[in-house]
């Protein structure tokens, strides 16, 4: 997609398979929104194809794609009922009066929302006018339904209880989804895959384990989660493991296709592991930060390769800064990341 002398899409190529929800993950500005434009028909792409079950789209409108979009805002006509707002898309179709109601009726029961539907937008919460909007969405059966950052005008807990609700209707419906938002814990909550963009490109796709655990470079592993990223030593390889040093302490590492030489390790700050005694396999260092943060505490720890970000969970003893401790790393969440 260009606009201009700027692309705004550059050469993503990707397949959600019917059933699924995909999540297009990405920083403000890395083209997620346009690239889900494109499938709604919002935006014409300037080269390549789109093709919904196997049919090409690409120089459809939107209106004559299978396709509905959950936006933003939610888009609900606040002078409409929630019963006429659900009722929308069938009206407009030029279906019945009566067919065009009971669609409705059966999609707002799906989502939890059957005695609702008299009520007007103004008279919901944030979350039940998100339902409204999923059930115009889902009214027409479209063969694909597109969220874009669906969840950011909510709060922090019921974000978590809507992004659940999403996910259970879309698994009971087997809907297939492509879902945009920047929020990673909502994107490994709700994805059987993901797909990471930068610079308007795919930085890596995968299923949210898989990302997270492995990341193919720098960019994916600071964005998923938080991770210390840290220069290192590949000392040598044998058998697909590698002996790395990480300052004075050495640990041995999948070695991913890397060989001797310089590297980095994205290290999850639940993967330090501090304590009083030093060995081999374990870094000296000093508190300089902690806080409470009621079911663990960021720590932030000085040592030899740089400030380490550490998360304790279950901790309820404050650490002193200036105390001394020993930092080692637990079995997983430490990897190796290929140079770029």
């Amino acid at each position: 997609m260009r606009y201009g002398a700027v692309t705004a899409v550059d050469n993503v190529n990707f397949t959600i398979e019917a059933g699924k929800l995909v999540t297009l993950l990405g920083p403000s500005g890395c083209g997620k929104t346009t690239t889900l434009r494109m499938i709604a028909g919002l935006e014409i792409a300037s080269e390549g194809q789109i093709l919904i079950g196997g049919k090409d789209v690409t120089k459809l409108s939107a209106a004559d794609r299978d396709v509905s979009m959950v936006f933003q805002s939610y888009a609900l006509f606040p002078h409409m009922s929630v019963l006429e707002n659900a009722a929308y898309g069938p009206t407009v179709k030029g279906l019945g009066k009566e067919q065009a109601k009971q669609m409705a009726l059966e999609k707002l029961a799906l989502v939890g929302l059957k005695g609702f539907e008299s009520r007007y937008p103004s008279e919901l919460s944030g979350g039940q006018q998100q339902r409204v909007a999923v059930a115009r969405a889902l009214v027409l059966e479209p063969q694909v339904l597109l969220f874009d950052e669906p969840l950011s005008n909510l709060d922090a807990k019921l974000r978590r209880r809507v992004r659940e609700e999403i996910r259970e209707l879309q698994q009971d419906l087997n809907l297939t989804v492509a879902y945009v938002t920047h929020d990673q814990e909502e994107a490994l909550a709700v994805s059987d895959r993901i797909i990471v963009m930068s610079n308007s490109r795919i930085a890596q796709e995968g299923a949210p384990r898989e990302l997270y655990e492995q990341p193919a470079n720098a960019f994916v592993a600071d964005f998923i989660g938080d991770a210390n990223l840290v220069e290192v030593t590949v000392k040598s390889v044998a058998d697909g493991r590698a002996e790395v040093a990480i300052g004075s302490a050495a640990i041995s590492l999948p070695a991913r296709d890397l060989g001797p030489g310089p590297a980095k390790v994205a290290i999850r700050p639940e993967a330090l592991l501090l304590s009083g005694t030093a060995g081999p396999a374990s870094l000296p260092g000093k508190i300089s930060k902690c806080a409470y943060l009621g079911n663990h505490l960021d720590v932030m720890v000085e040592t030899e390769i740089g400030e380490l970000f550490v998360v304790q969970y279950g901790a309820r003893t404050m650490l002193e800064p200036g105390a001394p401790v020993a930092v080692s790393f637990a079995e997983s969440g430490v990897t190796l990341i290929p140079p770029a």
